[in-house]
C-alpha cells in the first residue's frame, strides 16, 4: 500500500475532489492495472489507472492515477493506492458513446455532444439548468494582423481515456482563410470528470506555413443566445483604483451606497451584497482577477465588465507567488435566471497578452486581444492555451465562483515518499540516505533562483544573460530552450523531496518545450519533430544539432500527467536525431565534439527504455563504437577546436561519460566500462589546476578555473564502477566551492524586452546543468563519510 499525502492548502472543503498521482512500481510487481484502487477511510474511492510505462518484462513501471478524494479545510490529509485491491471501486465509468457523427458524454453532472467535421467545438451541452447548443460557442476565431480572418474546421473526435473520474476528448482542425488560400492547424482537447459541472478545453494552435503568423486576435466566444452579437471590443472601466501600496490585498472598497450599474470590489466580504444590486433576474454580468485577493467588477442588467493583462499592467503589479505555482486567477462571469457560466483562462498572467468580457450577449474569452501586445509565431512553433468552463446554477454564490477558478489556477496536488521512487529503482539513485543542509539548501536555490519571464510565447522559458552578452542573438536576447533537460532535473528534484513547486516547473517548463522549443512544421525533412538549440526568438535563425535535444523531462511529464503528447513529442525528437547522425557532421568520429553524439546516445537510451523499441538501439551501438574508435585515433576524447588544435574539454567529455554510462547501466559490458573509466582518469591527470579545481578547456588561453559541475558527475560514475573513493577525492575542492556559490536573486527589476515581461532570474540551465551532478557526487561523499 503506497501512502499518498496532501499538505494544507484551502480554507474550505473539497468533495470528491479529482485529484492525479504518479506511481513508480518495481519490476515484476503487477502486470495489470486492473486491481489499481486508491482508498480513503478504509474505502475505495473512483479511481482510474493508465500505464505510462512497462519494463522488458512487460510488469508495469509507471502508473498515471487519477482518483477523486474528499480533502479537508485548512489541513492536509492521506489516502493510499493498492496495486492488487481486493474491494476495487465499482462506480459506473462516465458514459461516452460514440455513433457515426461524434461522441456523446454524460458525466453525471454535465451531459454534451461534440460532432465530427463540425465548425464549432459543442454541438450541445445540458448542466441540468440550461441548455446550450452550437450556436452558443463560437471559435476561437483567428485574425492576422493584416486583416486576414480565419473560420474553423474540425476534423473526427476521439476518445483518449474514460473511465470513473475523467473522459478526455480530442481532435484536429485548422483555421480557414476566408478566402481558402491559408490553413493554419489547430488541436482541441476536452477533459471532463464525474459528477462536476465543468470542462477543460485547451486550444492548441499551429503555425503551419513558412511566414510568420502574426496573430491580431483569437477569440472564444459563449453567447447568450443565437441572436447575439459577437464583439471583442472592450469600453475603458473606469474605476479610480488605490494602489495595493501593503502588498497583501487588503484595500477595502464599500459598496453600500453604490447603486452601479457596475461595482467594484476585492476580496470576499462583500460578495452577499450583490445578490441584490445585481440580480441574476436582470442578468448578472462579472470579470475578476487575482494577485492576493480577487478583485472584482460586477455588472447589473447585463451591463459590460472587462479585464485585460498586457506588459505594462504587469509591469506595476507585485507578485510573491511562485508563478508556476501561481500567480492569480482571471475569469468571466455571465449568468441569469437560468444558470451561468464561467470562464476561467488557465495562467492568463503568465501567457499575456489575454482579455475577458461579459455583457448582456455573452462571454468573450480573448486568448490574444486585439491592440494589445505582439503575438508574432514562427513557421513551425506551436502554443497550447487553457480554459475551465464552469457551468452553474442561477443561485450559485459568487464566492464558490470564485473559489473553483482558484483552484483551477492552484489545483490539489499530493505526492508520495522519496523512498517509493528508491525503491521502484526507476530512476537515477538520487537518494542519499544521510542529508546534508547545506547541500539541501543548494539544491532548492538553485531550483527556485530561474527567472520568470511572461509572455505567450515565453513562459516556461527563460532567458540566457551570457548567451545574450556574447552575441549569439544578434544583439535579440537568446532563450535558453530548456537547455540541459531542465524538466528532467525538475522532476527528479520533486521525486526526492515531494515539494510541489518543483512539479509545477515541470509541469510549464515541458509544455513549452512541447509547443514553442519543437518545430511542428518546416519544408525541411531535418527539423521537423526536432528540438531548437537556445537562440533568439526560441528558434529565429536557430540550429538542430544533437547536443541540444532532450527528452527524459518529456517522459517525466509523461508519467506525472498522463498526457501521451509528451510521448509523441519524445518520439518525435529522437526520429530527428536519428536523422541528424545520419548527416556527414557524424560520419567520422572525433570530427564533432564528444558532446553532440553523448547527448544523443543519452536520448536514444531513454527512448529504448520508456518504448522497449529496438531502433533506438542501433544508433546507441553506432555512438558507442565510434567513442571507441575515437579514443583509439586520438588516444583520448579530445575535441576538435581552431583549425590546427585538438583539445580536452572537461565538460564536454563529463557529457559523453554520462550519456555512455546510461546507456551500460541497460547494457553493462566490461569494455564500456573499462572506456568509461579510462576516460575519467584522463580527466584527473591532466584536465585539474595545481588548485584543485578542474579548468575550463586545454588551451592556454582557456584555461581559467572550471565552475562546471558536470565532471563531479564523472567522479561519481567512476566510483559507481569501481567503488574506489580515490575517484571522489579530486572533486571535494570543485564541490565546496559550487555549494558555497550564491542563488541569483529572485527580486529585482523587471523590463519588457520584445514581446516579454523578465523578471529578475537566472537562466534555468544553472540548475539544469548541475543537479544531477551536484546530488549524484553529494550522495557519493555522503555514504563514504566524506560530506
Amino acid at each position: 500500500m503506497i501512502e499518498i499525502n496532501f499538505d494544507k492548502l484551502y480554507r474550505y472543503p473539497r468533495i470528491a475532489e479529482p485529484c492525479t498521482i504518479c506511481i513508480p512500481v518495481e519490476k515484476g510487481k503487477i502486470y495489470s492495472k486492473d486491481n489499481v484502487c486508491v482508498m480513503q477511510d478504509g474505502k475505495p474511492v473512483p479511481t482510474q489507472a493508465k500505464v505510462t510505462s512497462r519494463y522488458d518484462d512487460t510488469s508495469i513501471r509507471y502508473l498515471f492515477v487519477r482518483f477523486m478524494a474528499d480533502l479537508p479545510a485548512n489541513k492536509g490529509t492521506k489516502v493510499y493506492c493498492e496495486l492488487d485491491c481486493k474491494d476495487v471501486n465499482d462506480n459506473p465509468d462516465i458514459l461516452c458513446t460514440e455513433s457515426s457523427t461524434g461522441i456523446e458524454v454524460d458525466t453525471g453532472a454535465l451531459k454534451f455532444k461534440v460532432e465530427d467535421y463540425a465548425s464549432y467545438i459543442f454541438k450541445e451541452v445540458n448542466d441540468g439548468n440550461k441548455i446550450y447548443t452550437n450556436e452558443n460557442f463560437v471559435g476561437p476565431y483567428l485574425k492576422e494582423a493584416d486583416g486576414t480572418s480565419y473560420d474553423i474546421e474540425l476534423e473526427e473526435w476521439n476518445i483518449i481515456e474514460c473511465g470513473q473520474v475523467c473522459v478526455s476528448l480530442c481532435t484536429k482542425g485548422v483555421n480557414v482563410s476566408k478566402d481558402k488560400d491559408k490553413k493554419i492547424k489547430f488541436e482541441i482537447r476536452i477533459n471532463a470528470y464525474a459528477g462536476k459541472p465543468w470542462v477543460e478545453l485547451s486550444y492548441r494552435i499551429i503555425n503551419t506555413s513558412m511566414e510568420e503568423l502574426d496573430i491580431a486576435s483569437l477569440v472564444f466566444y459563449a453567447k447568450a443566445d443565437s441572436s447575439s452579437r459577437l464583439s471583442d471590443i472592450m469600453k475603458p472601466m473606469n474605476f479610480d483604483e488605490k494602489p495595493d501600496s501593503t502588498g497583501c490585498g487588503d484595500i477595502m472598497t464599500d459598496n453600500t451606497s453604490c447603486t452601479g450599474p457596475v461595482f467594484h470590489t476585492r476580496g470576499t466580504h462583500e460578495l452577499e451584497l450583490f445578490d441584490e444590486k445585481a440580480p441574476v433576474l436582470d442578468v448578472r454580468t462579472m470579470v475578476g482577477s487575482s494577485n492576493y485577493r480577487t478583485d472584482f467588477y460586477i455588472g447589473k442588467n447585463g451591463e459590460e465588465v472587462n479585464r485585460h493583462i498586457d506588459a505594462h499592467y504587469l509591469m506595476k503589479e507585485a507578485n510573491e507567488h511562485f508563478a508556476e505555482v501561481l500567480y492569480g486567477t482571471f475569469f468571466a462571469d455571465r449568468t441569469d435566471a437560468k444558470g451561468g457560466l464561467c470562464i476561467t483562462v488557465y495562467q492568463a498572467q503568465q501567457n499575456y497578452p489575454k482579455a475577458v468580457k461579459s455583457d448582456s450577449e455573452g462571454i468573450a474569452v480573448m486568448l490574444v486581444p486585439e491592440g494589445e501586445d505582439k503575438v508574432i509565431m514562427q513557421p513551425g512553433m506551436a502554443r497550447t492555451q487553457k480554459m475551465l468552463m464552469h457551468f452553474h446554477a442561477a443561485d450559485e454564490k459568487i464566492l464558490e465562483i470564485d473559489n473553483r477558478s482558484l483552484i483551477y489556477q492552484m489545483p490539489d496536488r499530493p505526492y508520495i515518499s522519496p523512498e517509493v521512487f528508491k525503491n521502484a529503482g526507476v530512476m537515477p539513485d538520487i537518494f542519499p540516505d544521510k542529508l546534508n543542509d547545506d547541500v539541501e539548501m543548494f539544491l532548492i536555490g538553485r531550483a527556485d533562483e530561474h527567472a520568470r519571464c511572461y509572455g505567450m510565447l515565453n513562459w516556461g522559458d527563460t532567458w540566457d544573460s551570457n548567451y545574450t552578452q556574447q552575441g549569439r542573438g544578434n544583439g535579440k536576447t537568446v532563450w535558453s530552450n530548456n537547455e540541459y533537460d531542465y524538466p528532467h532535473s525538475c522532476a527528479l528534484e520533486y521525486a526526492r523531496t515531494g515539494v510541489r513547486r518543483f512539479l509545477d516547473y515541470l509541469l510549464v517548463s515541458t509544455e513549452h518545450q512541447m509547443d514553442v522549443d519543437v518545430c511542428h512544421y518546416s519544408d525541411n525533412p531535418l527539423r521537423i519533430g526536432g528540438q531548437w538549440e537556445h537562440t533568439a526568438g526560441h528558434c529565429k535563425n536557430g540550429i538542430m544539432v544533437c547536443s541540444h535535444e532532450w527528452v527524459e523531462g518529456l517522459f517525466d511529464y509523461y508519467h506525472f500527467t498522463g498526457d501521451e503528447r509528451a510521448l509523441t513529442t519524445a518520439v518525435g525528437i529522437g526520429n530527428n536525431i536519428l536523422k541528424l547522425l545520419d548527416t556527414p557532421m557524424y560520419a567520422v568520429p572525433g570530427e564533432a565534439n564528444a558532446r553532440e553524439t553523448g547527448w544523443a546516445l543519452r536520448a536514444l537510451t531513454a527512448l529504448y527504455v520508456e518504448t522497449g523499441e529496438s531502433k533506438w538501439i542501433d544508433k546507441c551501438e553506432w555512438i558507442v563504437d565510434s567513442f571507441k574508435k575515437w579514443e583509439e585515433e586520438y588516444g583520448y576524447w579530445l575535441a576538435p577546436y581552431t583549425d590546427n588544435t585538438t583539445i580536452r574539454v572537461g565538460f564536454m567529455i563529463s557529457v559523453a561519460i554520462g550519456s555512455v554510462m546510461r546507456y551500460y547501466r541497460v547494457f553493462p559490458r566490461e569494455d564500456i566500462k573499462d572506456m568509461i573509466i579510462r576516460a575519467v582518469d584522463d580527466l584527473i591527470e591532466n584536465c585539474m589546476l595545481g588548485c584543485g579545481v578542474f579548468y575550463y578547456k586545454e588551451l592556454p588561453s582557456l584555461q581559467r578555473l572550471g565552475n562546471n559541475t558536470l565532471l563531479l558527475e564523472s567522479l561519481a560514475i567512476a566510483y559507481e564502477l569501481t567503488g574506489d573513493v580515490k575517484y571522489l577525492k579530486p572533486g571535494i575542492k570543485t564541490f565546496d566551492k559550487t555549494i558555497d556559490s550564491k542563488a541569483a536573486t529572485t527580486n529585482g527589476v523587471k523590463k519588457i524586452v520584445d514581446d516579454a515581461v523578465i523578471c529578475a532570474g537566472a537562466s534555468t540551465k544553472g540548475f539544469a546543468q548541475s543537479f544531477i551532478p551536484v546530488i549524484t557526487y553529494y550522495k557519493a561523499l555522503s555514504e563514504n563519510g566524506l560530506y
